[in-house]
């Protein structure tokens, strides 16, 4: 599903305007965002959690050359399903729909 398709959901579901889901849809993922980048985790009970993982520097190498290079360390962006969500989509339906 791309983001359009989720907004056009979105804008079907609760009979809202395509623009006023679009609004939205860009206020859920900035505040993710927001969220994430200011070290913060975010958990949707029944869906998942999102998080960030540090990843130490390390030397790397450039597949084209064969150079080593540095690569700085960083954080990036995790999720991790919830319980719920893993038996929904593997079709356990003895977990109630949220």
């Amino acid at each position: 599903m791309t983001k359009a398709e989720l907004i056009e959901e979105v804008s079907r579901v609760v009979e809202m305007t395509r623009k006023d889901s679009e609004i939205i849809v860009e206020a859920i993922f900035d505040s993710v965002v927001r969220s994430l980048k200011s070290g913060e985790k975010i958990e949707i009970r029944g869906f998942g959690s999102f998080r960030t993982r540090e990843r130490q520097s390390r030397i790397g190498r450039n597949p084209k050359t064969g150079a080593r290079v540095e690569v700085p360390a960083k954080r990036i962006p995790y999720f991790k399903p919830s319980k719920e969500l893993k038996d929904l989509v593997n079709g356990d339906e003895s977990t109630p729909a949220a």
